[in-house]
């Protein structure tokens, strides 16, 4: 995920040092403000906000431990995957909102699905990154098709 000389449509390091740095100073007040906001798009003018959705985020980020959530920051945005993912050769599929504003569709949906040997790409207008949750009416069906098929 990160911006590098090898993948320049990146997300840049202050990015990631600013989700480090909620951790480490406020990571209650972080998981509230990430899940009231970008994870599932309840910044958007137009959202429909589930308080219950963004009190079960924030008690999951919570009942976890700080310093694993602090390293995962550096494990999934500086961890190269790209070999990883050329070596799935099974049917794979890729599910992307095109409004996720954590992980952002260029690169990342659209990117992987180019490196999987039978990737399909399912891209969701206007879905956010927690769309599994915002969204499951929709995508439990495509799931479940996909996997029938």
């Amino acid at each position: 995920m990160l911006k590098t000389a090898s993948n320049p449509g990146g997300t840049p390091i202050e990015v990631f040092d600013s989700f480090r740095k909620g951790v480490a100073d406020n990571r209650a007040q972080f998981y509230l403000d990430v899940a009231s906001g970008p994870f599932y798009g309840f910044n958007r003018p137009d959202a429909k906000v589930y308080p219950g959705v963004i009190q079960n985020w924030w008690r999951q980020g919570m009942i976890g431990g700080a310093k694993a959530h602090y390293d995962g920051i550096k494990a999934f945005s500086e961890t190269d995957q790209t070999e990883d993912l050329k070596k799935i050769t099974v049917p794979t599929l890729v599910l992307h909102g095109d409004d996720d504003q954590v992980v952002p569709i260029d690169d990342a949906g659209r990117l992987s699905v180019k490196l999987v040997k039978h990737g399909t790409l399912k891209v969701y207008p206007g879905y956010p990154h927690g769309m599994l949750t915002t969204h499951a009416d929709v995508i439990n069906p495509d799931l479940l098709a996909f996997v029938k098929g």
